[in-house]
């Protein structure tokens, strides 16, 4: 009740205005009716990675030769236009608006099917590229999200253990080694239904890494929440390309 009214007061003192064009904004929303209309919507996808596919399929071809230590991957978007210029603004600009937009379009999605969790944790930055960045973009998207959901928010019970390489700057082999064995977990989450939130869904080793760690921690389910999801199988579709990874 506290949240929701100082949520209205800040929206009548600070209208919002569209991340991508910079009109006046949808309702609470920093996005413009035009624009989220043309938000690249994810419809075609596998039934766990979230992999955008060519035709109507249940899982991808990956899955179902080797079925990743998550259980599901939701979210709403393709990698493209826009929502690739709202995560990079986010990650590389500092522009924390749009972090609050793509986690609220986020909670939307997530509201509208059905999901739910007992713990939210973000994906963590190694200490080192925290003190470089100065924040987290994973921690900036969790928050709209646990606000909307009503789902305790931790920063401190997941934990990148040490840094690893830029993923996007890897050949595809090489990305699940380089961040094998790069998280670790604080304390047990014996039988706790854990959603893990990051910004883009890859090739999702970073998610299958993650998860590892958290069911190795006692997690009876591990969820990858994310606003897009860049493809690999669809050449040529909007959202193939590969954005830098954490």
């Amino acid at each position: 009740m506290v949240y929701e009214s100082v949520e209205r007061l800040l929206t009548l003192l600070f209208p919002p205005a569209c991340c991508a064009c910079g009109d006046a904004g949808l309702g609470r929303y920093d996005i413009c009716a035009p624009c989220y209309r043309e938000l690249p919507r994810l419809r075609l996808a596998c039934e766990i990675c979230a992999e955008p596919l060519p035709a109507p399929a249940s899982y991808c071809g990956r899955c179902l030769a080797r079925p990743p230590r998550f259980h599901r991957v939701r979210t709403p978007y393709l990698y493209a236009a826009p929502v690739d210029g709202l995560v990079l603004g986010l990650k590389f600009n500092g522009r924390l608006a749009r972090g609050r937009l793509l986690g609220e379009l986020l909670a939307r999605h997530l509201l509208a099917t059905g999901a739910s969790a007992d713990l939210l944790l973000p994906v963590p930055l190694h200490l080192s590229r925290l003190r470089e960045r100065g924040f987290n973009q994973a921690m900036e998207l969790a928050r709209p999200v646990a606000q909307r959901l009503g789902i305790p928010l931790s920063a401190g019970t997941l934990r990148r253990v040490r840094r690893t390489a830029t993923q996007s700057e890897l050949p595809f082999r090489q990305r699940g080694g380089n961040v094998r064995n790069a998280f670790s977990v604080r304390g047990r989450l014996d039988d706790l239904r854990i959603a893990v939130v990051d910004d883009v869904v890859t090739t999702g080793n970073t998610a299958d890494a993650v998860a590892r760690a958290l069911r190795a921690a006692g997690a009876a389910r591990v969820e990858i929440w994310a606003p897009a999801r860049a493809g690999r199988l669809v050449a040529g579709a909007p959202g193939h390309r590969f954005p830098a990874e954490t």
